[in-house]
């Protein structure tokens, strides 16, 4: 095997050659010019300054207070999102799916997001001054253990009740030192004065009610769910038209109007779905009630006109039924006083007759 490193003439080459060793004096001028340069740049500090001890070093960032649950793991990271996401949609339908495959679900999310964009035209055309909801409609599939964690931390977690459970008041953290001003922290994470989603405080108030939420039952098997950011009926129906026609009871796309929803890869999808239930504003709803939201003509606007009508239309009964009991009451008397007028005058009217 030929030698790794080139040499000339025998030697070495001249950059791997040993450079000349320093010499002791040398280190010691350059050493006393340093601290000659560092006292004349760099003032002697205080008393205070040497006598004040240290800050204390932050434990956790300044975006991320002391958590009970860890907030490096996916199923922390998760939570969050699912509360987030129970707390801003107040519209929400639960699918159970049957291992549906990748390109079944990017097939049935391509439809369902024509579908919403066709409402949000519709709406627009009618001259309504609505926010367009079609971006931020979306079919996700969720964790179902975890979700059923983050909907008994919205349902029944509150925060200010935490604190009065605990005897303590609620106190405000540094987010740089991690302590209080009444009673530092000291970077515990079981803190019963944190209450973010992740803490200790959120965690022992929910444990009790494991299992008794609404739909803690139907919390079983591969879930997916259907976010609407608002209690919309048009897109609730447009989206049921094309999830679940059938168990809804919308009647289906034709095949002219959209042929691709009758391809192979959505039809096989949408057999792999069934409709559980739904949760508007808080409350749940099952296969009929959700069909009867869908089924709200002219959207929210509609239903507020509706309410407007049943309230016009029951003032106006209360006040014919009061009015009628009035006449009533007064014909009732008027009759009755002539009645008496009648049987005050009959003696003297005979009288006048016979004579």
């Amino acid at each position: 095997m030929p030698p790794r490193l080139r040499l000339t003439n025998g030697r070495i080459s001249q950059s791997f050659r040993r450079q000349r060793p320093v010499c002791q004096f040398e280190l010691s001028i350059v050493a006393r010019s340093a601290s000659t340069a560092a006292t004349a740049t760099t003032p002697a500090p205080s008393m205070e300054q040497m006598t004040r001890s240290a800050a204390p070093i932050a434990r956790y960032p300044p975006s991320q207070p002391p958590s009970h649950r860890n907030p490096e793991y996916r199923r922390s990271q998760l939570l969050r999102q699912y509360t987030s996401l129970i707390r801003t949609t107040p519209l929400m339908v639960l699918f159970q799916h049957d291992n549906l495959q990748s390109v079944e679900w990017a097939a049935i999310r391509r439809e369902l997001s024509k579908a919403m964009h066709k409402v949000d035209e519709q709406i627009a055309a009618e001259g309504r001054t609505a926010a367009p909801l079609a971006p931020h409609i979306k079919v996700q599939i969720v964790q179902t253990s975890i979700f059923e964690v983050a909907l008994r931390i919205v349902e029944y977690f509150r925060p200010s009740e935490a604190t009065v459970a605990s005897g303590k008041p609620p106190r405000a953290v540094d987010p740089v030192t991690q302590t209080s001003a009444e009673i530092p922290l000291s970077g515990s994470r079981d803190d019963p004065a944190l209450s973010h989603d992740l803490s200790r405080a959120a965690h022992d108030a929910v444990l009790h009610m494991k299992g008794k939420h609404e739909l803690s039952s139907l919390l079983v098997g591969p879930i997916a769910v259907l976010s609407i950011p608002q209690v919309s009926p048009e897109h609730l129906k447009a989206a049921m038209t094309i999830l679940a026609p059938k168990a809804i009871g919308f009647p289906a796309p034709t095949r002219k109007a959209n042929p691709d929803w009758h391809g192979l890869s959505v039809q096989n999808g949408l057999q792999k779905l069934s409709v559980l239930a739904a949760r508007v504003d808080g409350q749940v709803f099952d296969v009929d009630q959700t069909k009867w939201v869908g089924s709200i003509e002219g959207g929210m606007d509609g239903l507020r006109s509706q309410l407007v009508m049943a309230l016009q239309s029951m003032g106006s009964s209360v006040t014919n039924a009061l009015e009628g009991a009035g006449k009533s009451l007064y014909f009732t008397l008027e009759s009755r006083r002539n009645v008496l007028e009648e049987e005050q005058k009959g003696p003297e009217a005979g009288d006048k007759n016979e004579s």
